[in-house]
């Protein structure tokens, strides 16, 4: 029934995470019942972010320049490494304003399940900037997933025993949530990360 072009076009957009079919689908014909213009620089945004964007040698964030804005900014605080999975972790942290440290990418979390070990993440180079960089604190900002805390857990073990405090940022329940609603981990993890009143 859908010409085969559009139909390219559906699988394509459906690759995208959290997309299935039928999003897709809406998402093929909007774009086709666009003016012209549309769809033309639709596709040289997605060519010119394929082909100018990159990943920083330094920190793994997302930049069109070497090395990214962010690694180069010296106002950061170099003895402070907030350790992430992606580029979308590093701009929820600094959509803060309350972190000015440096970053770390992994490019994901450890996902035995899904055959990602150690070797398929950015570990070696992690460790070469704490020895290297004069780094006292890393905090690490993985998920509270399964996945998150294992990686998490082998962070600091791959850590200790260096001259480097390891930390993890706190989780627990959003302002305005209701704890009868609240899941046995992120209630956990809120009682845990408790702290005095001011």
């Amino acid at each position: 029934m859908i010409p085969a072009p559009v139909d390219r076009l559906v699988d394509q957009l459906a690759r995208l995470p959290g997309v299935g079919r039928r999003t897709a689908t809406r998402f093929a014909f909007h774009i086709i019942d666009q003016d012209d213009e549309y769809p033309r620089e639709l596709a040289a945004a997605l060519i010119a972010a394929s082909d100018d964007v990159g990943p920083c040698p330094r920190c793994g964030f997302l930049t069109e320049v070497q090395p990214c804005a962010l690694c180069a900014d010296p106002k950061r605080d170099d003895a402070l490494l907030c350790v992430v999975e992606g580029t979308p972790e590093v701009v929820a942290i600094e959509g803060t304003g309350a972190y000015r440290g440096r970053y770390h990418t992994l490019g994901g979390v450890l996902s035995p399940l899904e055959g990602i070990g150690p070797d398929r993440l950015r570990f070696e180079g992690l460790v070469e900037r704490v020895d290297r960089d004069g780094v006292e604190e890393v905090v690490v900002a993985t998920q509270a997933s399964v996945d998150g805390e294992a990686t998490a857990h082998f962070l600091a073990s791959m850590l200790k025993g260096r001259a480097v405090e390891v930390t993890r940022i706190a989780s627990g329940l959003p302002i305005g949530a209701s704890l009868e609603h609240a899941d046995h981990m992120t209630l956990a993890r809120a009682l845990e990360g408790r702290r005095p009143m001011d």
